[in-house]
């Protein structure tokens, strides 16, 4: 039994999409970034402390896998500070301003958790993908910011979605930009928990 602990309606698309059976129970961890956290020892510690959370509710009786993960767009993979998601209207064209005309990277930390000899068991890993961004004017920003679909997510940028049209290209995996390396998760899983893929 694979435990999503995700809310994300685009990582539970992703994996229906791939054909991998789950069922959801979201985590409740605040997602902060310490200082001195590179951008994948930030995602990787995020995405634990989810899978974490989740497992801690968990009866090891039922023998559930549990998968987490966190994703940040940042500018320098070494000491960038994630971007997040954006408070509000503006704060998401504040966002899109920067990533205007530039590249950036997406950073996907993941964690599968299983019980294991007696005890919790787990393998984390992290996915980079760097995208491209064509120049967007102001006007553009705007109307794309009044669609609302920047407003939850990582960057203010659905890959998928309208802002298709400013990506000319990525390099890596194109699912982690939408938010979840599936073929990473699904070699996790092979690896680690085939039980649970059916």
């Amino acid at each position: 039994m694979l435990i999503l602990a995700s809310a994300s309606p685009r990582r539970q698309e992703l994996l229906r999409n791939a054909g991998i059976p789950f069922s959801v129970q979201a985590a409740n961890v605040m997602e902060e970034h310490r200082p001195g956290e590179t951008p994948e020892t930030c995602v990787r510690r995020l995405a634990r402390e989810k899978a974490e959370n989740v497992a801690g509710k968990l009866s090891p009786d039922d023998q559930p896998v549990v998968l987490a993960a966190d994703t940040e767009v940042v500018f320098d993979l070494k000491m960038g500070i994630p971007l997040g998601k954006p408070r509000d209207m503006e704060d998401a064209a504040r966002m899109l301003r920067q990533l205007s005309g530039r590249s950036h990277y997406v950073v996907t930390g993941v964690c599968l958790m299983w019980h294991g000899d007696g005890d919790w068991r787990s393998a984390e890993a992290a996915e980079v993908t760097r995208v491209a961004v064509t120049e967007i004017t102001e006007a553009e920003i705007r109307a794309y910011v009044a669609t609302g679909e920047p407003m939850d997510k990582a960057g203010a940028y659905a890959i998928q979605g309208i802002a298709s049209r400013w990506i000319p290209r990525i390099e890596g995996c194109y699912f982690n930009v939408v938010g979840l390396p599936v073929p990473l998760v699904y070699r996790m899983l092979l690896k680690h928990s085939p039980s649970v893929l059916g």
